[in-house]
């Protein structure tokens, strides 16, 4: 008889088959923050401020963002302690909140104004409203708006200003700006008619005559503001692959990513190019989103260094009255165009990138979705909500036998929406780019290749992720994409087999990849954008006439009655399925069912060589599945860590096993042979912390070699046969100095989860 508390094993969520219902995040106690002040040595020098990817977060909320009202105030700081100061921005400014987007980016580049900014580059979603609005804002705006790879299709020409020369105290700092090449596949092609972007190393050339050229005008330092990230979906295109290839760039300020100096600088690591942010004698620099944080870097010129930094909302509030009262007057009067409640929703709705906190637009609260669960990684309940939402409006319009099923990009949804009231400003938020629901006709063939492009990164984040209604499919991550030829006018990469998806319904009926259905998505991927280039060749596509966000409000008020239900919508309905599935997988062996269980959890990871179920367990992978069980819970500030090779995989685990008290060693040998009793020593450990215990006979002492185990093993494997998590092989022998296979250890780990679930029995392992 066992008597146990029930573990929840918390288990890591990205493989999993559904979505945990969204919690609020807790409570934390407060800890004091010290106010950020500007540094004493900085008169004289060069200071440059820079900020990326603000997305409309203009108004400065306490501790959250920093605003920029909170940008001008920092400039102010700076320069009243005699810095010299350059603001500029990395792009991505003009669209997000309807606060800048309603207006199409007007108010974005006044506040700019406003702030004092000096330059910014163009991101992507400056073209969400068209070239020919961008050149009516760069009109507006009181700074040059850089972008040296914007070219004129017919003269190879920069159709904007591609430089400028700021003469600070003396010291000519020059700046020149770059644009992504997935601009004409992250915004809108047809509204960038005539334009077009070098990739890679035509991108690197343009770059490199940008520096050549303002070296030659006298520029002593040389600023890129690039969006160009480092966010996998655009290698080639990366700020670090250019950095690699392109000499002379001393700061390189980097948009489009949402990514932090920290997460550079890991980048930079990952990629064997040092252990810094530093590249090919390029710092690169970035702040991350939303004016979160706003980047400061100190240029001192008789020393010739640069050193970067970041100030986080929390450290510094301060505001300057006149900008933030500008911004404030123009927020109240998009609330009063669309703040009025509308509707109601019972649940969080997941609007995050790929999981993690996210800030909703309708409360300003911060709700925390499971790490790995959003837009870009998995389906989710906010994805379900709008994909539901465009097929019902295509149906509604073109007739409900018209139209087969409903896809979105997941990166075209942008904002988390809290429970409670709803507004038609929150739904606006949710799709803000003005694009319009369509319809596309294509062959399952086509929908198929189509899904493959748009999943070809999964589980890590891309933007083309389709969420879904109408259809249920798989994608195994075990395959890896096999990449063909690449689309035209295009940064991505057609499939040239399919091998990662399975399409199993579309409707109610059996998949056919000879049939032809009629798909509703929006204008965007009808035409190509993201991954989808298939649709773009196949063509045809129609407009239906009713904007995403008006095909949101019209669902949620007609169909929903005002009502986003927790019966419709607390979870993921389970149309797209995530697995990890070897191809060595033998549906016919007797751990066929233990290996898919602990795959698709996400507990074990396949090999180079697939599920390799005949190789021994290491004692790295026993503490990696253990700390993939606990969901990989971040290190706290005062962990202590093991003496292990530098980058090791494992390092993770192994030093969240060492604070947990299950490994004791000061150092690791992922090398070291690890007996079946010494695993049941680790795993009864690793239970009992857990405050499980078992209580029973001895019917252990039973088995024909009990009397070959290891003194220190005996509890550890007394407690696994009571528990019936390791209960010996078929013959009823312990087998203590024996080595467990990865399939064997599978099982293990299906009993572990029985045991703390008080489900099914254990077999042998």
């Amino acid at each position: 008889m066992k008597k146990k508390k029930l573990l929840s094993l918390a288990l890591s969520l990205v493989m999993a088959f559904s979505l945990a219902a969204p919690v609020m995040a807790a409570d934390e106690e407060e800890t004091p923050v010290t106010p950020y002040t500007v540094p004493a040595d900085v008169k004289d020098k060069i200071v440059i401020l820079h900020t990326n990817d603000t997305h409309g977060a203009d108004m400065a909320v306490e501790g959250k963002t920093i605003g920029t009202a909170g940008v001008a105030a920092l400039k102010a700081d700076f320069e009243a302690a005699g810095a010299k100061v350059l603001l500029v921005n990395a792009g991505d400014s003009i669209m997000g909140k309807p606060l800048v987007s309603a207006d199409k980016g007007k108010s974005a580049i006044e506040f700019m104004n406003a702030a004092g900014y000096d330059a910014m580059t163009v991101g992507n979603h400056e073209m969400d409203f068209g070239y020919d609005n961008l050149k009516e804002l760069a009109k507006l705006a009181e700074f040059p708006i850089l972008g040296a790879d914007i070219l004129d299709a017919k003269t190879n020409k920069p159709v904007f200003e591609a430089n400028k020369i700021f003469d600070l105290g003396g010291v000519k700092v020059g700046v020149f700006g770059l644009a992504t090449p997935e601009t004409l596949t992250k915004a809108d092609a047809s509204k960038m008619e005539g334009i077009t972007f070098p990739e890679k190393e035509e991108l690197y050339k343009c770059a490199q005559a940008q520096v050549d050229a303002l070296k030659k005008d006298g520029a002593d330092l040389i600023v890129c503001l690039g969006h160009l990230g480092i966010a996998d979906e655009s290698a080639g295109n990366q700020s670090i692959d250019l950095c690699e290839n392109v000499n002379g760039i001393d700061l390189f300020v980097d948009g489009h990513s949402h990514s932090t100096t920290e997460e550079v600088t890991a980048a930079v690591a990952k990629a064997e190019a040092g252990e810094t942010n530093v590249v090919n004698g390029t710092k690169i620099v970035s702040t991350g989103t939303a004016l979160v944080n706003v980047g400061v870097v100190v240029y001192d010129k008789d020393a010739k260094t640069l050193t970067d930094s970041l100030v986080p909302a929390a450290e510094y509030t301060k505001v300057d009255e006149a900008v933030a009262k500008m911004i404030s007057d123009r927020n109240d009067e998009v609330n009063k165009m669309y703040g009025e409640k509308i509707a109601v929703t019972e649940v969080d709705l997941n609007g995050s990138r790929s999981g993690g906190d996210s800030t909703a637009t309708n409360t300003k609260t911060v709700v925390n979705f499971p790490d790995g669960i959003g837009n870009r990684t998995a389906e989710t309940n906010l994805g379900d909500f709008a994909a539901d939402a465009i097929l019902w409006q295509a149906r509604k319009t073109l007739g409900e036998d018209k139209v087969d099923m409903a896809l979105t990009n997941g990166g075209g949804i942008r904002e988390t929406i809290a429970k409670g009231d709803i507004s038609k400003l929150d739904l606006l938020a949710v799709f803000p780019f003005g694009n319009t629901v369509a319809t596309i006709d294509v062959t399952g063939a086509q929908l198929l290749e189509a899904l493959e492009a748009a999943t070809s990164t999964t589980p890590d984040a891309i933007g083309a992720f389709p969420q879904v209604s109408g259809i249920e499919f798989v994608i195994n991550t075990s395959n890896s994409y096999d990449q063909g030829e690449q689309y035209p006018a295009s940064t991505y990469f057609a499939p040239k087999t399919i091998n990662r998806v399975e399409i199993l319904t579309v409707g109610e009926n059996a998949f056919d990849p000879e049939a032809t259905y009629t798909i509703a998505t929006n204008d965007f991927t009808a035409k190509g954008g993201d991954t989808f280039g298939v649709f773009k060749a196949v063509g045809g596509w129609k407009d239906v006439g009713v904007s995403l966000d008006d095909a949101l409000i019209n669902y949620t008020t007609e169909v929903l009655k005002g009502t986003i239900t927790a019966e419709q919508y607390g979870e993921a309905a389970g149309r797209i399925t995530i697995v990890n599935r070897p191809a060595d997988l033998d549906a016919n062996e007797w751990y066929y069912a233990a290996a898919i269980q602990v795959l698709d959890n996400g507990y074990l990871k396949g090999t180079d060589k697939g599920f390799d179920a005949a190789a021994n367990v290491t004692v790295a992978t026993v503490y990696q599945t253990l700390y993939n069980i606990e969901g990989k819970p971040a290190a706290a500030e005062d962990a202590k860590t093991v003496t292990m090779p530098e980058g090791a995989w494992y390092a993770d685990a192994i030093n969240w096993a060492f604070n947990a008290g299950l490994y004791t060693a000061e150092s690791f040998d992922a090398d070291a042979v690890i007996t079946r009793s010494a695993l049941a020593t680790i795993v009864a450990n690793y239970c009992q912390s857990k405050d499980l215990a078992v209580e029973g006979g001895m019917a252990v002492k039973e088995a024909p070699d009990y009397d070959q185990v290891p003194e220190a093993d005996v509890a550890g494997v007394g407690y696994c046969f009571e528990a019936g998590i390791m209960t010996g092989n078929e013959a009823g022998a312990l087998v203590p100095a024996g080595q467990l296979t990865r399939a064997e250890w599978a099982q293990v780990l299906v009993n572990l989860e029985a045991f703390t679930t008080e489900s099914a029995p254990a077999k042998a392992a």
